[in-house]
């Protein structure tokens, strides 16, 4: 039994949910977002509840279950509050800042990076070493972050780059006389 599938997904004030076949829609403050599940689950709402129940105890049924509630589960949090990921840069002279639509970043090499974010995705420089990644699509604000990060990874010797806030670079010693 799957621990995750179990779990019916609430649907708090504001936020409706229909399905249509296999496909959920769902409609909320932020936006609208839709998933279609396989076919080895059978989607239900009902009270503001949305359950999931495998068809059959297949493998691969189990394997559904659980991922098309987490990502249920995912469309409600991105239409009420949204996704976020925030990204700091460490160097000396790297830096973003924004202009209208384009973030354009120094980052050491021989030319600066323009970088212009997808449809549903803000992109925001509220210093000059921070860059916050704002969206309603879990998927991709990540994708966006790790394009970003990209750029300039960080490195092990100094720890120069774009990192995730809070995220631990393990440091390697220098050469030695």
């Amino acid at each position: 039994m799957s621990r995750i599938g179990k779990k019916p997904v609430e649907l708090p004030s504001g936020v409706t949910a229909s399905v249509a076949g296999q496909t959920i829609e769902v409609k909320g403050p932020k936006g609208t977002r839709s998933f279609s599940a396989t076919d080895d689950v059978t989607l239900a709402v009902e009270d503001n509840v949305v359950t999931i129940t495998p068809r059959g105890s297949s493998k691969r049924a189990r394997q559904q279950w659980g991922m098309s509630r987490t990502m249920i589960a995912n469309l409600v949090t991105g239409v009420t509050t949204g996704f976020k990921k925030e990204l700091e840069i460490q160097g000396v002279g790297y830096r973003a800042q924004m202009q209208g639509n384009t973030l354009k970043l120094n980052l050491g090499l021989s030319h600066d990076v323009d970088y212009t974010a997808p449809d549903g995705v803000t992109v925001s420089a509220p210093k000059q070493t921070e860059v916050v990644v704002e969206g309603i699509d879990e998927q991709l604000v990540g994708q966006v972050a790790a394009n970003i990060r990209n750029w300039r990874r960080p490195e092990p010797y100094k720890g120069k780059g774009i990192r995730y806030k809070g995220e631990f670079i393990f440091r390697k010693e220098g050469k030695k006389k």
